[in-house]
């Protein structure tokens, strides 16, 4: 099963480092509008809410994800 990114009314949300264990509470979440933004953010720590149809989405690590930019 494939996951994407979770793109919500306030754009790609992402959960910061800063908070530590408990970047997955909602008052902690970071939005941002293009998946260019998300990879930067990403880059530097932070977690992507990811999900897929019929699944509830999850918070995952910076280091199980892998950023691929078009050439």
């Amino acid at each position: 099963m494939v996951e994407e990114p979770q793109f919500t009314a306030k754009g790609y949300k992402l959960g910061d480092p800063a908070h530590g264990q408990r970047k997955h509470h909602a008052e902690h979440a970071v939005y941002v509008k293009t998946l260019d933004a998300a990879a930067a953010l990403i880059e530097r720590g932070f977690s992507l809410w990811m999900g897929s149809q019929g699944k509830r989405a999850s918070l995952i690590s910076p280091e199980s994800l892998r950023i691929v930019r078009a050439s």
